[in-house]
């Protein structure tokens, strides 16, 4: 039999294992082509974020799916420079960033918006603490929760966002209320 009869039949054939394989290799063909097509386009292989906090509303809510561009392939425009150019990323100015805080690898990333970028010895805010390092100060976008800036508050207290601690720049549009399909099962498993 050539190899052409033989992927016939195997399309063809009416068994239930033989169907489940070619469902199998289907969905792993696709994935195979998303990760690849994200790491060429986004520099990720994992380029999207379900979002599991209320920080962002009204521009990014529980639920939603973000995409994220790798901070190796874009800069960032803050707020601050956003308002000077006029541009806009989520419904404000500047642009929305996913960073580790502090770092820390085995922590929940943050996606709050860069106000701006302060150098070491510069105070983070009017009246502020001087910066223990250049980086940039965030804030989520929700007035209600995030009344001041992530430095101030407990996500990165007195630390402002090392380029290093970045994993990506949001980018496109929100899709509303695929992340649940990631989020639920995590807080039913407590993962």
């Amino acid at each position: 039999m050539s190899l052409r009869e033989a992927i016939k039949k195997f399309n063809e054939s009416d068994s239930q294992w033989i169907g489940l394989l070619r469902d199998i290799l289907f969905v792993v063909t696709v994935v195979v082509i998303f990760t690849s097509v994200s790491q060429i386009t986004l520099g990720l292989w994992s380029p999207m974020v379900a979002v599991e906090s209320g920080s962002m509303i009204p521009h990014i809510q529980i639920g939603d799916i973000i995409f994220v561009e790798s901070i190796d392939r874009t800069s960032i425009i803050t707020n601050e420079a956003g308002k000077e150019k006029d541009y806009t990323s989520f419904g404000d100015y500047g642009d929305v960033i996913l960073y580790r805080p502090y770092g820390k690898e085995k922590v929940t990333p943050i996606i709050h918006r860069a106000m701006y970028y302060i150098e070491e010895g510069e105070p983070m805010w009017a009246d502020g603490p001087s910066a223990p390092n250049s980086g940039f100060i965030t804030k989520g976008d929700n007035t209600k929760t995030n009344p001041s800036y992530d430095q101030q508050g407990s996500i990165s207290y007195q630390q402002p966002v090392k380029k290093e601690w970045i994993i990506g720049v949001a980018r496109f549009y929100r899709i509303p209320f695929l992340g649940y399909v990631s989020l639920i099962p995590r807080k039913i498993l407590n993962v």
